[in-house]
């Protein structure tokens, strides 16, 4: 029995021990939420915004926004140039073609290998320096 009494506590999982040590007074209370990418942002909305598509969404505005000031301000003929591919390009073309080419590789890495994403994101950063100075 006294074998039995010694071993019971290796048997339960931790957070059962937390409980049995805490009482009843932690019965009715919520446990802290951490931060998630993939936790909706606004739970009652019809589109399931996470902090991650926030953040896509806020990169992508921040771009054209970026290109826009640039064209108006330092820019006003454009930068066109004819590069690699023999297309004559300015600098909101070859956002665009920067962006394009990111969902491609993107995708190709998630149909073909899955997660993590870390690899496609630093793919994806080099083509669009590829782009921006060569194209």
């Amino acid at each position: 029995m006294r074998k039995l009494l010694f071993t019971l506590p290796l048997l339960l999982p931790t957070s059962a021990l937390a409980q049995a040590a805490a009482g009843w007074g932690s019965v009715g209370q919520q446990e802290e939420k951490a931060f998630s990418w993939t936790a909706p942002l606004w739970p009652d909305f019809w589109m399931a915004w996470t902090p991650a598509t926030l953040a896509v969404f806020v990169g992508i505005f921040s771009a054209i926004a970026l290109i826009g000031i640039l064209e108006v301000t330092r820019f006003r003929d454009g930068i066109e140039r004819r590069g690699v591919l023999g297309l004559t390009t300015t600098l909101g073309d070859r956002l665009f073609i920067t962006l394009l080419g990111s969902v491609y590789i993107f995708l190709a890495w998630l149909g073909f290998v899955g997660q993590p994403v870390w690899v496609p994101l630093f793919l994806s950063i080099g083509w669009g320096v590829f782009v921006f100075s060569k194209v």
